[in-house]
């Protein structure tokens, strides 16, 4: 029938139309529940899931496993198949969590042999001359040393560290920052940090030009100015004695308590001027801390990064180069000019572990079987249940170390998703398998859901349709928002009548790309449909609590997405997937970017930057690139993960031609790609 209708000129809407109403029909008669009862149900999971108990959910956390724990009995409960994945409900896999400085860790600059002929070394000493960072990895080493300046390639800047110079398999020593900080007209925004300034940007230009290692040394104009702002805090206190002294030279006669008072004034003040004068001696010459760069490396590069003594390496440029690091700055400063070269006969030495902490993570998976000739079809319903545990990267409170109990953020769609699974159940066998997946790692990446697309407990190409729940707790007049309605043919009409029936205001979005699990499942062409009541002032942050919720809210979304993932399961046909152009907010360039048209698989663990897809008609897709591919080379640039892609773009403009090698299948292809203006 539906062919017929085709061939007599059918609009695509018509269609929608008529395959709403073949599976329109009524569905199982189920006993309508009080709401007063499934609300109660509805916030004790939601008060748990939000519970100070539960850590905040965050990975590495105990909290995050009590909630898996709970979601796998709630699923078992409710009469879900769960003896899955080695004869339970997870799905479980390793994520890195932070780094510890391991041992032995050392260094040696090895230089030109002296008038007896014997080479020159200077060996250092850890965590006094150099420290091995942990955005390093770790390595032995025995490589040629290069000065690459501030380390920066800036297109736009018209300025290069690296031009001319061949780093290949080479140690470079790259000043922190960047030139011209005191000038407010300087090209490297102002007197304001550039985005060359960030260490991980300075790490993915040096992978991308083929150094085997990066060492840093702080720049003077950083030095300087730490070292004015301590001298002030110790003359401040030095003052302060001499005030204190000269009050109490007024007082005649001084009573044993003024006396007491005077001595523990003077005590606190000598101790302040003791610490600020330490801290000027260590501020001569510092040294970046473990962590001082970030606390973990990105994955896709191993190679090691150290923090080393300016004092040390200044010998080193002046023998090398006849010029003190002081007086190279000066000369960078003036255009700016870089002012690389080699350190002609030198070589760094040493090794470095840097011990990665992994920790088990889990989705957890619950899944009620279908009957009948469709039975090996999947619609699967997922929302993600991490959080951000004590804050940290990701936090809208930066620097506040306390719990973030992600109430809406997305305890709201984990206690959402299980109560549509309830609700599914009590229906009875459906014609589709439903499969109930609550994600993990969503915050890191959408890490879980690109997991279980890479890995699926049922084929992806039989998986017909998924719905995502995130943030689905703060209803608000009655507005909410349905990702994903341009994903496929049928969807439009089907949220337009479900939307209504419920009484929502709906906000259709076309597109099946976001900031959600569902963007896993549309790169690999699966229609889908991601739930959202919207953004507010407590996202991300320790003040996203369960007396927040609108739990009656909930309640309905939880009764639509039911009928709706029922109507899905009873339907004739497969919904019928569609390319949409609008690729959301994840894979936008954003700035000044070209734009590439690309979408990260975040559940890559390959060097290189790995695709879960492309944007239709995107320069990815125009140039042939294709979900499953890895870019492992950027025009003339190495690419070891995310972030050294996007270092690489940002050296083009819209209009270049850009040679992309990628691994697919387990062979290198090249391919060209020609990149739009930013979006």
């Amino acid at each position: 029938m539906i062919r017929w209708m085709m061939a007599r000129g059918f609009s695509r809407c018509t269609l929608a139309a008529a395959w709403i109403a073949l599976v329109a029909v009524p569905l199982a008669p189920v006993v309508a529940e009080d709401a007063t009862a499934v609300e109660g149900r509805l916030s004790a999971t939601a008060k748990y899931l939000s519970s100070d108990e539960l850590e905040g959910r965050g990975v590495g956390t105990k909290g995050l496993d009590l909630a898996a724990d709970y979601i796998a009995e709630q699923f078992r409960t409710l009469g879900l198949k769960t003896e899955l994945v080695d004869g339970g409900p997870f799905q479980t896999f390793e994520m890195t969590t932070g780094s510890e400085l391991g041992s032995p860790n050392t260094l040696t600059f090895v230089g030109p042999g002296g008038e007896d002929g014997e080479p020159r070394k200077i060996e250092l000493a850890l965590d006094e001359q150099f420290t091995p960072l942990a955005i390093g990895g770790s390595g032995t080493f025995d490589l040629p040393l290069v000065f690459v300046g501030y380390g920066i390639t800036g297109k736009d800047e018209n300025y290069d560290d690296y031009e001319g110079i061949d780093v290949k398999d080479k140690a470079v020593v790259i000043l922190r920052h960047e030139p011209q900080q005191a000038n407010p007209h300087s090209v490297f925004n102002g007197t304001d940090h550039s985005e060359h300034a960030p260490f991980r940007r300075k790490v993915s230009n040096a992978f991308e030009h083929g150094a085997a290692a990066v060492i840093f040394c702080n720049d003077q104009f950083e030095v300087d100015k730490q070292l004015a702002s301590l001298r002030k805090r110790w003359q401040v206190a030095v003052d302060e004695i001499a005030e204190a002294s000269e009050r109490f030279k007024k007082i005649e006669k001084p009573s044993a308590d003024e006396w007491r008072a005077y001595e523990n004034k003077i005590a606190h003040l000598c101790e302040d001027v003791g610490k600020y004068a330490e801290q000027l001696d260590e501020a001569r010459d510092p040294l970046l801390p473990f962590r001082g760069a970030g606390p973990s490396a990105s994955e896709g590069r191993s190679f090691p990064v150290l923090s080393c003594q300016r004092g040390v390496l200044d010998q080193i440029v002046k023998q090398a180069m006849g010029m003190s690091l002081a007086e190279l700055e000066v000369e960078m400063d003036k255009g700016p000019t870089p002012r690389s070269a080699p350190l002609e006969g030198w070589r760094a030495v040493g090794e470095t572990h840097v011990e990665r902490h992994e920790v088990g993570v889990k989705n957890v998976v619950g899944v009620w079987e279908g009957e009948g000739p469709l039975a090996d079809e999947t619609i699967v319903i997922g929302a993600h249940y991490d959080h951000l545990g004590y804050g940290g990267s990701g936090s809208a409170a930066p620097g506040v170390h306390e719990i973030h109990n992600g109430a809406d953020d997305n305890g709201s769609g984990t206690t959402v998703l299980i109560e549509v699974a309830r609700d599914i159940v009590a229906r009875g066998k459906l014609p589709r398998r439903i499969v109930f997946i609550a994600f993990t790692g969503e915050e890191r990446g959408l890490v879980g859901s690109a997991r279980y697309v890479r890995e699926p407990l049922f084929p992806i190409d039989k998986t017909v349709a998924m719905l995502n729940l995130d943030m689905v707790g703060r209803l608000t007049d009655e507005k909410l928002i349905v990702h994903g309605t341009g994903t496929a043919t049928e969807f439009d009409a089907l949220v337009d009548r479900f939307g209504k029936d419920y009484g929502f205001d709906i906000t259709k979005k076309p597109g099946g790309f976001g900031p959600s699990d569902h963007s896993s499942f549309y790169s690999a062409k699966v229609p889908v449909l991601f739930f959202f009541t919207g953004s507010h002032k407590d996202y991300h942050r320790p003040s996203d609590d369960f007396d927040k919720l609108n739990i009656p809210g909930m309640r309905r979304i939880a009764e639509m997405v039911a009928e709706i993932g029922v109507t899905l399961a009873k339907a004739d046909t497969r919904p019928a997937y569609k390319e949409v152009q609008d690729m959301g907010e994840i894979a936008r360039s954003g700035g000044d970017r070209p734009y590439f048209g690309s979408i990260p698989d975040f559940a890559g663990d390959e060097p290189g930057y790995a695709l879960s897809g492309v944007a239709k008609g995107g320069p990815a897709a125009r140039g042939g690139l294709q979900g499953g591919d890895t870019i492992v080379k950027f025009g003339d640039s190495k690419i070891g993960n995310l972030e050294d892609f996007d270092s690489a773009l940002r050296k083009y403009k819209a209009g270049d031609k850009v040679p992309v090698t990628v691994k697919r299948d387990g062979d290198e292809v090249t391919l060209e790609v020609t990149l739009d203006p930013p979006r």
